[in-house]
């Protein structure tokens, strides 16, 4: 049984490891469509992705897939230490600091009922993003932060991302970027436990390294993030029975 849940969550959902995305390592500029392709493919079967990065580029052609199965503007729940909104006007660029920049300018997410949560690094233009900072989760806590992300996104389709940078070191240093000053297990735990009523298109959890990782206390975080996604999923699943 899951905690805090009490069931399993695959007794209700099938769930199914539909294995890595085959892209061509000699030839980077096909890897965004061979993602967008491969997640077409999961659609074409009815099932929902929940997605394992890698880098956090990978979510730039998820949202394209998703905003093409599920129409556009898409909202989106980004969890980060970073708001990777960083100006990019280079259509071949793969970067993980400027895909929510290109997804705006392409009208893939819509920003007013977008959030960002966990940030700690700067930008003179967050695109129109609501920005909810790391001190700001600190300050006014989890119940104040989930409240301002339910009122954003509504009930609007919805992408969720979650870059477990968001943590702090303590609890995720198997990342490429750690900043101090992060969220804790818990308070992203209990914050992702709290989604129940976003209508939740598509999920990824990305940037976990596990060369950089300790005692492999990331890819647990990780993991229990992504769990705890599934049984968001399950209780909607029981709820619209």
């Amino acid at each position: 049984m899951a905690f805090p849940w009490g069931f399993d969550p695959f007794d209700e959902l099938a769930v199914i490891d539909y294995g890595d995305c085959w892209f061509d390592a000699h030839n980077p500029l096909s890897i965004a469509p061979s993602i967008v392709q491969h997640a077409r493919d999961i659609f074409a079967s009815g099932a929902k992705m929940l997605t394992f990065g890698g880098d956090h580029f990978i979510t730039y052609p998820l949202l394209q897939a998703h905003a093409e199965r599920f129409g556009k503007p898409l909202s989106l729940i980004h969890f980060d230490a970073h708001c990777d909104t960083w100006p990019d006007d280079n259509p071949q660029s793969l970067n993980h600091g400027t895909m929510f920049y290109k997804a705006v300018k392409e009208g893939l997410i819509d920003p007013v009922t977008s959030v960002q949560i966990g940030i700690r690094t700067w930008n003179d233009d967050f695109m129109g993003i609501n920005v909810i900072d790391a001190p700001w989760v600190h300050t006014h806590g989890v119940q104040a932060t989930l409240d301002r992300i339910l009122g954003i996104v509504g009930k609007r389709p919805t992408y969720l991302t979650f870059d477990i940078d968001c943590l702090d070191p303590a609890f995720a240093p198997g990342t490429g970027t750690p900043v101090a000053g992060g969220l804790s297990s818990a308070q992203a735990l209990t914050l992702i436990r709290g989604m129940g009523s976003v209508n939740l298109v598509g999920m990824d959890v990305v940037e976990v390294s596990p060369p950089f990782d300790h005692s492999e206390i990331t890819a647990l975080a990780a993991a229990h993030i992504a769990a705890d996604l599934l049984c968001v999923l399950r209780n909607q699943k029981m709820a619209a029975k």
